[in-house]
């Protein structure tokens, strides 16, 4: 159960008007009352117009409790309040099992009359707890209603009457304190195997990974955020390519793909090998497991009353995990970012929210801030914000605490001459169509836009130059402003050239450039000052020779886990906030000679020139270089590497650029072959099979079964395993042999666990075999030890590329066959028969023989 959080909100708003005019100030009151009774019996002299019976309510959970742990405790009075008003000084007193009493006194929330605290027991045995109400005396007069206060007006509320509230007490009741902890509900490990959205309300700790993309206004730290949520996330994720809380793919496994160009590749014929790329798009949102992306597709268009099939640009709502089109629309401004509305604190402070976060995809432009409905896309809000154009989406403020905000540049014209550009902060919550009322602040400001480089978390925007001389870059000037007052915090003008204004960051409240060029004419490090003082913190390490020295890299920078990374035809760097150090680099060596011109070290090395996408501890990037050459490069590919030690965990080729992570899967668009492709877990099958016959027992027998791949980019191949997996998918989607380019790779498969159950109930442990990587299919020779009946399981437990699966499958085993009758038979010796016979057999053959001479010779 949820522990009850108090957000006390006592401020009052003050909207300024965007032309800087000061709001008029409403009649004051005099001397309005703060709201609180005054407590104990009606004071001397005073006689109350109203008295009013109050009955007491004492509750407490859990009952039993273990020592030492934390006792929810609520109370409360009938009837209730005004929302003005709340009463003072409830006692609760708390009897310990050897007679000592513990008193813990609080004050009521407005108008309901309730009150809650916590509270740790530390004695065993039998407790008693009692719950007294003081009384309570309310004189007449005007009273002060706050922010929060339901449907009532800010403001002040006047009553003519003396209200008196008489006291009142409960009975003792008793609570049991044992020596053995109470358990709540189990928590929710972090899931390891395949799993879908939706996630239910039970399985709250899963919220660390249920982030969406993009995680722009998303932060960890601040009072608020860390007194809720301890030990999450102590970085802000805004403009540098971070996107918390969310999981992200281990391994080079495809999902799904898809494509929609169909006009990438090589052309062939008489245009060589030179080839045609094409950028399939990707996701510019995920929220709740969908994506939302604008494609291009042929659809009818009515055109002078002719029916034509036409490009059109349509708004479409996705599976990310299948693939699947929820929803299509066309002609609608398209969300960029999720806006997250906490609950509104429509009820008394002290309440548990009265509702649940409102989430909206939305877009700010054109004069205007629209809001969609992710389930269907339907607007929900489409508000002018005249006279500003547009506006920086942000969230959890300096200025209010969850609250989703905007900044704007308002433009009053060069008649108003030092004040010409306003800083209007205003809230983007809610479908209030005035404008005005959604102001939270509105500053001086000393530039016509808002910078990219931004620290929400110091609260403040920085501003690089370049002045030239001589028609020569050979200085650069380092600003800070204040996001609160436009104040300028520190002006730094350092004789070396920055390599550009996108290669510059603000976190750590600290600004860093890189340099392309320094006073010793080697440039290739960071240069790193306070972003309130200016005072230069660091100088970096300097990156490698040539190509690091040089400064050539990407024009965009990622910032997360302390430390910078930049990317450069060198490799990828990381480097520490806090030094200056290079923690690590990361190296992409050409996968075969004269296929690169950039050279590092030993080896021919593949450049990066990537905008970085950090998620879950892992760097996503992928080869590229300014001015991409044709025939196009060989073996440029797409890396995910360790975002700690810099480690590569895997890669594929291909350069398909890094665009959306949520749920565990990347998306990445792949300009080479045309498609986009989702990394990410998938399904599994198992099956098993045994002789559908019965064995006698003895007899071995062979189990056979397969585990396949069913995710829907390669159906039915087989599953393979985690080192073989870049080889797998190479083979399948990017026509690669099947034991790698150079013919010296093998695919191994996965493990499979063996299982019977004997018609006894016992288990025996067949072991582990592992299926053939190239045709997913396992098979093991067995004995049953016993003749009945045996059940055969065989599980595959998953892994970071499958989740499991598992099947089974019956055998029996009936008696052994007869053993045959070993008893000594005696056989009747017929020798003398036979010889006796013999010898008949042989006198008349005499007898007739000399009968045929004597007869032969009387002829």
């Amino acid at each position: 159960m949820a522990k009850a959080i108090v957000i006390t909100l006592a401020l009052l708003m003050v909207f300024v008007a965007l032309n800087n005019n000061a709001v008029k100030a409403q009649v004051a009151v005099t001397n309005p009352q703060e709201g609180g009774s005054t407590p104990g019996p009606l004071p001397a002299g005073v006689t109350a117009d109203v008295t009013i019976h109050t009955v007491p309510y004492l509750s407490f959970r859990p009952n039993p409790i273990g020592v030492g742990q934390t006792l929810l405790v609520n109370l409360w009075i009938t009837p209730s309040l005004h929302v003005s008003k709340y009463l003072k000084d409830y006692k609760v007193t708390f009897t310990k099992p050897d007679g000592t009493t513990d008193v813990i006194t609080v004050d009521s929330y407005r108008a309901d009359a309730t009150a809650w605290f916590e509270y740790s027991v530390d004695q065993v045995g039998a407790w008693k707890v009692k719950f007294e109400f003081p009384g309570g005396y309310f004189p007449s007069g005007n009273y002060t209603v706050f922010p929060g206060a339901a449907t009532v007006a800010v403001g002040w509320t006047s009553f003519p009457e003396k209200v008196y509230y008489k006291p009142s007490s409960t009975t003792e009741q008793s609570l049991t304190v044992q020596d053995a902890a109470i358990y709540s509900w189990p928590p929710t490990p972090l899931p390891t195997d395949y799993w879908t959205r939706p996630v239910l309300p039970e399985h709250r700790e899963l919220w660390t990974i249920l982030g969406s993309y993009p995680g722009t206004g998303y932060v960890g730290g601040g009072s608020t955020w860390d007194a809720l949520y301890p030990n999450t996330n102590p970085y802000w994720a805004d403009r540098y390519s971070l996107v918390p809380w969310v999981q992200a793919p281990n391994t080079a496994h495809v999902l799904w793909k898809r494509t929609t160009t169909g006009a990438a590749g090589i052309i062939g014929g008489q245009a060589q090998q030179f080839s045609v790329t094409s950028g399939p798009g990707s996701p510019s949102i995920i929220y709740n497991g969908r994506c939302y992306q604008t494609v291009t597709k042929p659809m009818p268009t009515t055109v002078g009353g002719i029916v034509k099939t036409q490009p059109v640009s349509v708004w479409q709502c996705y599976d990310l995990r299948t693939g699947e089109v929820y929803w299509e629309q066309t002609d609608v401004p398209v969300p960029t970012v999720v806006e997250y509305a906490s609950p509104t604190t429509s009820e008394v402070p002290g309440a548990e929210a009265s509702g649940t976060w409102s989430i909206s995809l939305m877009y700010i432009g054109g004069g205007r801030m629209i809001k969609y409905s992710p389930a269907t896309g339907a607007i929900t809000a489409n508000v002018s914000i005249s006279p500003l154009t547009t506006g920086t989406y942000y969230m959890n403020s300096l200025w209010r605490d969850f609250d989703p905000c905007a900044l704007s540049v308002q433009d009053l014209g060069a008649s108003a001459g030092a004040n010409r550009y306003r800083l209007i902060n205003w809230t983007t919550r809610g479908t209030s169509t005035n404008f005005t009322s959604r102001i939270i602040s509105n500053i001086s400001w000393p530039m016509s836009n808002i910078p990219d480089l931004v620290d929400y978390e110091a609260g403040i925007v920085g501003t690089t130059a370049r002045p030239t001389e001589g028609g020569v870059y050979n200085k650069v000037v380092v600003t800070t402003y204040s996001l609160k007052t436009g104040q300028m915090l520190m002006n730094v003008t350092s004789p070396e050239m920055e390599f550009s204004g996108s290669a510059v960051v603000a976190d750590h409240g600290k600004i860093a450039v890189m340099m392309s060029h320094g006073v010793s004419a080697s440039g290739g490090y960071f240069m790193a000052w306070d972003v309130f003082t200016g005072k230069l913190a660091w100088v970096s390490e300097t990156m490698d020779y040539p190509w690091g020295q040089a400064g050539f890299g990407a024009y965009s920078i990622q910032s997360a886990y302390g430390m910078i990374y930049w990317s450069t035809y060198d490799g990828i760097y990381a480097f520490d906030w806090e030094t200056g150090k290079i923690v690590w680099k990361y190296k992409s060596p050409a996968l075969a000679a004269f296929e690169s011109p950039y050279h590092n070290g030993d080896f021919e090395a593949y450049p990066f020139r990537s905008d970085n996408l950090v998620a879950d501890g892992k760097v996503y990037a992928w080869n590229t270089e300014h001015t991409t050459t044709y025939p196009l490069t060989r073996g440029w590919g797409l890396h995910c590497i360790n975002a700690t030690t810099g480690d590569g965990i895997w890669s594929i080729i291909g350069p398909a650029t890094a665009a959306a992570v949520s749920d565990g899967y990347l998306v990445a668009a792949d300009s080479y072959d045309g498609y986009m492709y989702v990394f990410g877990k998938g399904k599994s099958a198992t099956t098993v099979a045994a002789p559908d016959i019965a064995v006698a027992k003895g007899t071995s027998l062979l189990i056979r079964g397969t585990v396949l791949d069913v995710s829907p980019a390669q159906p039915n191949t087989p599953c393979v395993s985690k080192e073989s997996m870049t080889t797998q998918m190479q083979y399948l989607h990017k026509q690669q042999p099947v034991d790698g380019l150079w013919h010296n790779e093998t695919i191994t498969g996965v493990p499979v666990s063996l299982t019977a159950i004997g018609s006894d109930g016992a288990y025996i442990d067949l072991g582990t075999v592992t299926t053939d990587g190239y045709y997913g299919t396992f098979s093991k020779t067995w004995t049953p030890p016993t003749q009945g009946d045996y059940r055969v399981i065989a599980s595959f437990a998953g892994d970071d590329s499958y989740g499991s699966s598992a099947a089974s499958t019956s055998i029996s085993v009936g008696p052994a066959p007869a053993t045959p009758d070993t008893q000594q038979v005696v056989v009747p010796d017929y020798t003398m028969t036979i010889v006796g016979v013999g010898i008949a057999i042989i006198i008349a053959v005499a007898i007739a023989a000399v009968a045929i001479i004597m007869m032969v010779r009387k002829r």
